[in-house]
């Protein structure tokens, strides 16, 4: 974690606050473009062929193909479903870690969206003394690098790190994210493992099957959750319970009750003494007990 608190110092203030609401609002001009002219949105699309030859503002533009539409109420209740749980991430682990979290896993797809070009290159590179075969190959391949993994890379977060909240399924069973947590998991791995993909045949000349520019776009989508699962879960996750009693601390900080500093009850050390280090509540003591990175997980906890 020192490392990190290092570059959040020196990077921290670029970071975009609200990112949540900014990723909504592209969505909402997608879906504008896609009701005034649908077919302007082939324009946008990560098409690492047509970057390569001049449009460059693919590289940014695709955040702003949406994800699949359904009829208006069912896309504004996705919408606002995605901007809580954003929202939420980011005021748990901060601006900045939010930011790092989104923008790697738009860089991991625009880095496997090459990949997949490299792929195919490889695969049928009989097939490209046609000029016209790589764009169409790389228009269609293209759709499945899009904002719907990154979606569901902030859903998989979210349930990482609050795997005790309920939501309502359907407006009326109430089930801990956890299990749809799990649920989504299974559907991508039976995606990236089972699906056969769409396949394009082309006059005869050559059978194309995009089953690989599938499976790059979903682990390359998702590549920011598995690093942030295998690394950073334990040290940023938190229970209802932990952030009921950090928000009454806060209250009391308000109130003038309680100390305004962060400082370990081990060391002594606060973040005026050591700025580098990082302070965290722990959800198993009884009391509002705070620890400092060193000694959050070796300390005897307080019942």
């Amino acid at each position: 974690m020192r490392p990190m608190s290092r570059f959040e110092k020196k990077f921290g203030k670029y970071a975009i606050p609200n990112l949540s609401t900014v990723l909504i609002a592209c969505y909402a001009v997608g879906y504008i473009i896609q009701l005034i002219n649908g077919n302007f949105l082939y324009y946008l699309t990560l098409n690492p062929y047509e970057i390569l030859h001049g449009q460059v503002w693919r590289l940014v533009s695709w955040v702003l193909v949406p994800p699949s539409m359904g009829n208006i109420f069912t896309t504004l209740i996705m919408l606002y479903f995605y901007w809580s749980i954003g929202t939420t991430l980011e005021r748990t682990w901060g601006t900045y870690r939010y930011n790092v979290y989104i923008f790697s896993g738009m860089f991991f797809t625009v880095l496997g969206s090459f990949i997949a070009m490299g792929a195919a290159y490889l695969f049928y590179g009989e097939a490209w003394g046609l000029s016209s075969l790589g764009k169409l190959i790389f228009q269609a391949g293209s759709m499945y690098f899009s904002t719907y993994y990154i979606n569901m890379s902030i859903f998989l977060a979210f349930a990482a790190t609050f795997p005790d909240v309920q939501v309502l399924l359907m407006f009326l069973v109430p089930i801990k994210v956890k299990w749809l947590g799990i649920v989504y998991a299974v559907i991508i791995g039976f995606e990236f493992i089972g699906s056969k993909g769409n396949v394009l045949s082309l006059g005869g000349l050559v059978t194309i099957n995009f089953n690989f520019f599938l499976r790059i776009a979903i682990l390359s989508s998702l590549l920011n959750f598995i690093v942030f699962f295998f690394t950073a879960r334990n040290r940023i996750i938190r229970s209802p319970k932990q952030m009921k009693r950090q928000y009454e601390y806060k209250r009391e900080v308000h109130r003038g009750t309680a100390v305004t500093k962060h400082k370990c009850v081990i060391c002594g050390r606060t973040d005026e003494s050591n700025p580098e280090l990082e302070f965290r509540f722990c959800s198993k003591c009884n009391g509002n007990y705070e620890y400092c990175q060193e000694h959050l997980f070796s300390h005897k906890h307080v019942l």
